[in-house]
């Protein structure tokens, strides 16, 4: 049985499973739960047709042809994988039918408050399958490859006589430290001596290419690979578990452009020779759960790679800008010398890729230039956040927001300004690492993290001027501004007003309700004094 789980945007439903005709109401169960599960598919093999979709749950859930046929296909490991037994592994994809459905007030509200990273994607969905394939000589193909859930018409099955219920043993319960991160000690154990390399690889949203024994270990080692960066998101494409049946695959293994920048995750050794022109493939072998640390993939060059016999290995051309954290290693291994749990060993490497992408992301947001105040700083500049204050060096001053007129612009992001600023505040403040700094950040502002980041940063200065504008506007006495003003003037501010008041109330801009109160009021007064016909078109019945 394989459950393929979006996280995309979908239609309307009722009640549990039932079609809707209209909107449903946010209280019912599937409502609340399809926040988090767009829906459950179950993917049968049939020895003439191959995968088919036989059961997508709640049925009226609408997936494209396309959205379907990638399901079915990355529902199965292909023939390289040898998986028997129950497999979980995950994958995502593009999706082909536009909008679901609008983002509830609460989802939009959740996505404020989440981090960067963890925000919904309504471009893709997000698949976790759940994979069986036990032997059974009863069927054809010697296989049985679905979770038979017991119905209450089932006869039972011989057995041994049940125990009673105080004998009975249940297994201990799992403790998760965190909902939604990987365990990425045991994802990285086999290229620990160069994680520095490829959070690089990652920073610098370079094409990637991840061959595994699995789709598991393939889907893995894609997420934590893509987890890194984290605080920053992950702005780029990325496959966990990727065939030559998607959809993308033309796409993506072309060679009359430069490759994509995506981490794609595959397990047919065939990708080898179709994407050998990439610029770095990662071989990783099978995983090994000893006591030792299992040996490390080595740094090869891309002319070592064979097509069909290519050991695990990191074949790149790629030097890192940074020298290697050799006090990691050592950190890592002594900690499998004393056996510590590998949720420990986690936090040790996850507070390691934290410490350093927070390095290099806060002399981007910090002052670059020495000496003199510039436009933001000071008494006078807008509030910002902790040791952003580089960004807020971007904003207008304060006085220069005035109720009547149209903000003052945000400075564009200079480059060269803040290059000039690194010796004094670079990463080497909080970063004992040496290396090219200045090399790394002038290809990040390249890549398309960077592009995601600025854009973001942007948007929420672009909302605080807004928000700064409407509180002047607020706190001015709006009867004087009247006085002169044409009914023209007047009936601009109140459509202004209104869309400033739906934007808040759909949790786009950050206004304190007492700002919102008083700009109702000021939409009243200046829709009373307008002559009757107008207010009848601003104020239909």
């Amino acid at each position: 049985m394989d459950q393929g789980a979006g996280a995309g945007q979908q239609p309307a439903r009722g009640r549990l499973g039932a079609p809707s005709s209209g909107t449903r109401a946010p209280g019912t169960p599937w409502a609340r739960f399809s926040a988090w599960l767009e829906c459950v598919c179950v993917v049968t093999f049939d020895l003439e047709l191959g995968q088919a979709l036989e059961l997508v749950y709640p049925s009226d859930f609408q997936l494209t042809d396309k959205e379907k046929s990638s399901i079915c296909y990355l529902s199965f490991p292909d023939s390289h994988s040898g998986c028997l037994g129950d497999t979980q592994f995950s994958f995502r994809i593009r999706q082909c039918g536009g909008q679901r459905r609008p983002g509830h007030v609460g989802e939009k509200r959740g996505d404020s408050g989440a981090p960067a990273s963890l925000q919904r994607e309504p471009a893709h969905f997000f698949g976790y399958v759940y994979f069986r394939q036990v032997k059974d000589s009863s069927m054809k193909r010697g296989y049985f490859q679905k979770v038979h859930i017991p119905l209450r018409a089932d006869t039972p099955e011989p057995g041994p006589p049940k125990q009673s219920s105080h004998e009975t043993l249940l297994p201990a319960p799992v403790v998760l430290p965190s909902v939604h991160e990987l365990d990425l000690f045991r994802c990285f154990r086999p290229v620990l001596a160069h994680v520095q390399l490829l959070w690089e690889l990652m920073l610098l949203g370079e094409p990637l290419l991840v061959l595994a024994p699995s789709p598991a270990v393939s889907s893995e080692m894609v997420l934590a690979l893509t987890s890194c960066l984290q605080p920053l998101k992950f702005c780029c494409d990325y496959r966990p578990y990727f065939t030559i049946h998607d959809s993308e695959f033309k796409e993506f293994t072309t060679r009359t452009q430069a490759p994509p920048n995506v981490v794609l995750g595959v397990t047919n050794p065939f990708f080898i020779k179709t994407l050998q022109h990439w610029p770095h493939i990662l071989r990783v072998g099978e995983p090994k759960m000893s006591g030792d640390l299992p040996k490390q993939v080595k740094l090869k060059k891309p002319s070592r790679l064979k097509t069909l016999d290519t050991k695990p290995g990191l074949y790149t051309a790629y030097t890192a800008h940074l020298h290697r954290d050799k006090a990691l290693l050592r950190r890592l291994l002594k900690g499998l010398q004393k056996k510590r749990p590998s949720d420990v060993q986690t936090a040790v490497l996850r507070r390691h890729l934290l410490e350093l992408t927070q390095s290099f992301i806060i002399p981007l947001v910090r002052p670059a230039r020495g000496g003199g105040r510039g436009a933001g700083s000071g008494p006078d500049s807008l509030p910002s956040r902790p040791q952003e204050h580089y960004m807020a060096s971007l904003m207008p001053l304060q006085k220069g927001i005035v109720p009547w007129k149209t903000p003052p612009q945000i400075r564009p992001f200079c480059q060269d300004e803040f290059l000039q600023g690194l010796e004094r505040a670079g990463p080497q403040l909080t970063c004992v690492l040496k290396g090219d700094w200045l090399g790394l950040y002038r290809r990040f502002f390249k890549s398309p993290h960077f592009d995601g980041w600025y854009r973001q940063r942007h948007r929420e200065m672009t909302q605080k001027l807004e928000v700064l504008h409407l509180e002047a506007i607020c706190e001015a006495n709006i009867e004087i501004w009247m006085k002169d003003k044409s009914e023209v003037e007047v009936v601009d501010l109140i459509l202004k007003l209104r869309e400033r008041l739906v934007r808040a109330q759909g949790h786009q801009l950050p206004v304190k309700e007492a700002t919102l109160t008083r700009a109702r009021l000021y939409i009243d007064t200046a829709i009373g004094s307008l002559p009757k016909d107008l207010q009848a078109v601003l104020c239909p019945p």
